[in-house]
């Protein structure tokens, strides 16, 4: 878990924003990255909450507009998801358009199975958004699983266009046409009154 606050120095080039050993405080955005294994499954799941100010009842406009963001980033990774196309391909793909639409973004993408991280292709690297050799090189097949994982960093109007980042990683199916997520996926702030 890590948190985010209006004043935090931050900058578009850090690679994950976010405090690990601060108090939680109203306004401020909480995120939280969960794996837990049963039956021989492993989930692998990452949510962003809000904690309410005195007196408010919703988050900030910008917040809901990064959140859409999040989704439309996965929009475009999922979208690339083609049978036959390797998890470099699929990065490739999902950086381009992201940059078309202006998002800044970045794609960690796994498999999942009987660990966290399982056998297939990987799908970017949390510090390497170019090709993985090897990993990188395996090919996308139909009824795999995966965790759809990464980030989006945009500026909140609300905290004097302040750097934050929105990461999301939610379990899906590639059924070989289509990507659906397993427990359905974050398009909502969870909200901590």
């Amino acid at each position: 878990m890590n948190i985010q606050r209006q004043g935090d120095k931050t900058t578009e080039q850090d690679v994950f924003i976010g405090e690990y050993n601060r108090t939680i405080l109203p306004g401020d955005i909480i995120h939280t990255d969960v794996g837990i294994c049963y039956l021989n499954q492993c989930t692998d799941t990452q949510e962003m909450g809000y904690v309410l100010k005195l007196n408010e009842t919703d988050v900030p406009k910008g917040l809901k507009q990064a959140m859409a963001m999040g989704n439309r980033w996965q929009d475009i990774l999922t979208s690339s998801f083609k049978t036959g196309l390797t998890g470099n391909e699929i990065l490739a793909n999902t950086i381009k358009q992201s940059e078309a639409a202006g998002i800044v973004s970045s794609t960690y993408t796994h498999p999942l199975g009987f660990v966290g991280h399982a056998p297939g292709p990987t799908i970017g690297m949390w510090d390497n958004q170019g090709p993985t050799p090897v990993q990188g090189d395996w090919k996308l097949y139909p009824n795999t699983v995966y965790a759809i994982e990464g980030n989006i960093k945009t500026q909140l109007p609300e905290w004097d266009d302040q750097w934050i980042q929105i990461k999301l990683e939610q379990d899906a199916v590639f059924d070989g046409k289509q990507v659906w997520y397993l427990a359905g996926r974050q398009t909502q702030w969870h909200l901590i009154r």
